[in-house]
């Protein structure tokens, strides 16, 4: 898609992950956002930032989107293939640093991979 228009909107949804190290569902995005920005134009910047390599993208329990901040990823080439850990209690939800190895399968190409963990967070299992 090119280089992210570094637009106000822009600026604003990024700097929510500036102050998170958790990843964030689509649906707190546009809560948090409701008043500097519409749902579309969330949307709309979420898929333009991932695709430059910004953020990073996987499905939570609850079926919806997550994002997190990329760590070294450009628009061609994302290396953000490890589990997320989200908490089935307070829902925080977070990427884990562990490398996972995605098995070569004969005759597929395998464009991504998703691995969820979940269970009791830190804090909730005080």
């Amino acid at each position: 898609m090119g280089i992210i228009r570094n637009t106000k909107s822009v600026q604003t949804l990024l700097n929510v992950f500036k102050e998170t190290e958790n990843a964030l569902s689509v649906v707190a995005l546009v809560n948090a956002l409701q008043k500097q920005m519409n749902k579309t134009t969330v949307y709309r910047i979420l898929q333009r930032v991932e695709e430059e390599g910004v953020l990073h993208s996987f499905t939570g329990k609850d079926g919806n989107k997550w994002y997190a901040k990329c760590k070294n990823c450009s628009s061609s080439y994302h290396q953000d293939v490890h589990p997320h850990f989200q908490c089935k209690d307070c829902g925080k939800t977070k990427c884990i640093s562990l490398e996972v190895l995605i098995p070569v399968l004969p005759n597929h190409k395998i464009d991504s991979a998703e691995l969820l963990l979940l269970g009791q967070c830190e804090d909730c299992l005080s």
